[in-house]
């Protein structure tokens, strides 16, 4: 999977920094860090599905980032917060 571009709204911005603590450039890190996907479900449109992908930012921070992946090889950030216990474990096995 390649994204060219990440999409964010104002609101997602201040949910995740707020409720999460997980900043805008830490999200971007975990894409530059090529992450792990995994499709969640399928989308209301064709071509946007839900995918989750799995990755460390440049700090060493494990996050979980929940994005709508667009035709055009945008992502539309949805949340992001830091792997549970469960996730991390899963991360490092594959």
């Amino acid at each position: 999977m390649y994204i060219d571009d990440i999409i964010w709204l104002d609101d997602i911005i201040d949910k995740i920094e707020h409720k999460h603590r997980v900043l805008p450039e830490e999200v971007e890190e975990v894409f530059y860090n090529i992450p792990k996907y995994r499709k969640a479900q399928k989308g209301k449109y064709e071509g946007e599905d839900l995918y989750y992908a799995y990755g460390r930012t440049d700090s060493g921070r494990y996050l979980l980032v929940v994005f709508i992946y667009k035709e055009n090889r945008e992502a539309l950030i949805i949340s992001a917060r830091d792997m549970d216990k469960q996730e991390r474990k899963r991360y490092g096995k594959k």
